[in-house]
């Protein structure tokens, strides 16, 4: 993939807020749900999506402008070498060794081997009958980032994604997940010798052209006609779930939001479903309708609509 920031559009010393802002602008403008059948706004998309993936996450940028991670967010030196000296490289994996500086400090100052595998979590085990010679760690975890879908994300779902060493793996997206949020694939990090590390998936959620999440909360600003708004009537609305019957009163106003109880997310675990709000947008004709503007210069109306917008100075 290309250098993230240049799929962004923005420099490498942008805020986390201009970096969010260029991906929401470009995600809303070639989302496939605007762009039915278009496959190379669809892989824009994609390409979009895994850029922000890397650098919108704070730690995943941190690594990519360090050149720990490559631009599909893949470790550069996986295993116990990556990030060089230390306890367990850039991962976070285990202790680098029985013996070496470490072991002679201890054995120096006096501390049995029994503090020193305390210490470790029971990892060091002396050579001979009935030992393993040498240290015994598990395996660092390995980072992974995965862009999915706002729909995928509320409902939940699948995603495959190919490992370094050529596996692919199916990867279950539970219901309502957040952006940031991780997934913990167990034993599919480094291989080490007291088992293999986890893999951690770092979920980046993809923005709506309409949708809006807050909370457990879906909103949605939804058109009406003048006719719509004026007679009130029954209408067809968007949910997370799908289209659904709703109901617009008589003399609906831009603004008035209507209630669908159950209709939000439902993430694992939680009692209920959160709400989705339907905010009403009234929209006249795009082309000016001699009729109608007769109608309305006829009409008598003696209502302010502007009633308490006044200051005194």
């Amino acid at each position: 993939m290309r250098d993230p920031y240049t799929v962004l559009g923005v420099s490498k010393t942008a805020s986390h807020d201009e970096l969010k802002k260029a991906y929401r602008k470009l995600a809303k403008e070639l989302h496939p749900d605007r762009n039915p059948g278009d496959t190379k706004l669809g892989e824009r998309f994609k390409e979009v999506s895994a850029a922000y993936a890397i650098v919108g996450d704070e730690e995943n940028r941190k690594k990519f402008d360090r050149g720990e991670i490559d631009a599909n967010g893949n470790d550069r030196a996986p295993g116990f070498g990556a990030g060089g000296a230390g306890a367990g490289g850039a991962y976070g994996g285990g202790f680098r060794g029985a013996r070496g500086p470490r072991r002679e400090m201890f054995e120096e100052f006096g501390i049995g081997e029994d503090i020193f595998a305390d210490l470790f979590g029971g990892g060091f085990r002396r050579g001979g009958a009935g030992g393993t010679g040498g240290f015994r760690a598990r395996g660092a975890d390995r980072k992974y980032a995965l862009s999915v879908g706002f729909l995928d994300a509320a409902r939940g779902g699948k995603r495959r994604i190919n490992l370094p060493d050529g596996k692919a793996l199916d990867v279950a997206i539970p219901p309502g997940i957040q952006d940031g949020q991780q997934i913990r694939l167990k034993g599919q990090g480094d291989p080490g010798n007291a088992g293999a590390g986890d893999g951690i998936i770092e979920i980046s959620v993809e923005p709506h052209p309409f949708f809006e999440r807050k909370g457990n909360d879906i909103h949605v600003e939804l058109p009406i006609s003048l006719r719509e708004a004026v007679l009130g009537g029954k209408i067809n609305a968007p949910t997370v779930d799908g289209m659904v019957t709703i109901t617009v009163p008589k003399s609906a106003s831009s603004g008035t939001t209507l209630r669908l109880k159950g209709k939000g997310v439902k993430p694992r675990g939680a009692d209920a479903a959160g709400d989705q709000y339907v905010k009403l947008k009234v929209l006249l004709p795009k082309k000016p309708d001699p009729a109608l503007e007769k109608l309305v210069e006829e009409w008598e109306d003696d209502t302010d609509v502007r009633a308490g917008f006044s200051v005194t100075t």
